[in-house]
């Protein structure tokens, strides 16, 4: 399969840091790299990522999007593995990512939900069942796929190459697993694998404005995506294996896009 890399941003999570990297040190097939992107901690989180082996990129540039996007890119490994500072994978889950990723129909990015851990059970039901289960039951049919959840994915690295310059990775405004999810580009798959298992906090959503900014920031980012591609027009393109390419404007910021017929790609039909 080739080497996989795990990237986690981090801001001030030095404790939670510490239970996903002893997590991922007790793994049936360890990583063969680590990158913890410091996000401006004040905290020791970039000292407990040296002391667990992982190597230590910095990005200034505030936000879970930009902090994960500068992950992959520092990143060597043929597949992209993502955790956040807080997730706790299980022992077999870099060896699920692996097998999964081994197979002739092996997809561009797989993923599954989270199993949600600490605060209260109420708290817990609403994360699991109206905003993961929300999210994976209205979102996956507008896509046509299911849609990336941002604890508990891996991507191929070649994937990455071609979406780097098409999502918003400098954003820290809208959630970047929607973002990711919204650009998969015609021929690249997603699969839900449920047997990719990941402790996710419950922490986010300890209060209801906490669960109400998130579902807030959802359709932020679905307005934005929208606007660039047109849900329609993305069914269809993705539908007839057509590419699209986009071309950023320095001085305006604007996108234009030119498309090409293409054909899909080998590891899956579009969507």
């Amino acid at each position: 399969m080739g080497t996989i890399s795990v990237v986690i941003p981090s801001l001030n999570d030095a404790v939670f840091l510490t239970v996903c990297l002893d997590a991922l040190a007790k793994q049936t097939r360890r990583p063969d790299e680590i990158i913890v992107v410091d996000n401006g901690s004040t905290d020791a989180s970039a000292d407990v990522a040296r002391a667990a082996g992982a190597r230590v990129v910095h990005e200034p540039l505030r936000g879970i999007w930009p902090a994960t996007a500068a992950g992959f890119d520092a990143a060597s490994g043929d597949l992209l593995a993502r955790l956040d500072a807080d997730s706790v994978p299980a022992p077999d889950w870099v060896g699920e990512v692996e097998r999964r990723m081994s197979r002739p129909d092996r997809p561009a990015v797989v993923t599954n939900g989270g199993t949600f851990y600490g605060r209260n059970a109420l708290v817990r039901w609403i994360a699991r069942n109206i905003y993961i289960g929300g999210y994976f039951t209205v979102i996956g049919p507008l896509l046509g796929h299911p849609p990336i959840f941002g604890s508990n994915y891996a991507m191929r690295a070649d994937a990455w190459a071609m979406l780097r310059d098409l999502v918003h990775r400098d954003r820290a405004d809208l959630h970047d697993d929607l973002d990711l999810s919204w650009w998969m580009q015609p021929g690249m798959t997603v699969v839900r694998d449920r047997r990719l298992v990941v402790g996710v906090s419950a922490r986010p959503f300890d209060s209801f404005g906490g669960l109400a900014r998130r579902v807030r920031m959802a359709f932020h980012t679905m307005s934005v995506e929208s606007r660039e591609w047109p849900p329609l027009q993305r069914r269809a393109d993705r539908r007839r294996g057509s590419v699209r390419v986009w071309a950023w404007e320095a001085a305006t910021g604007d996108r234009q896009a030119d498309e090409h017929s293409g054909e899909p790609d080998p590891d899956g039909a579009a969507a």
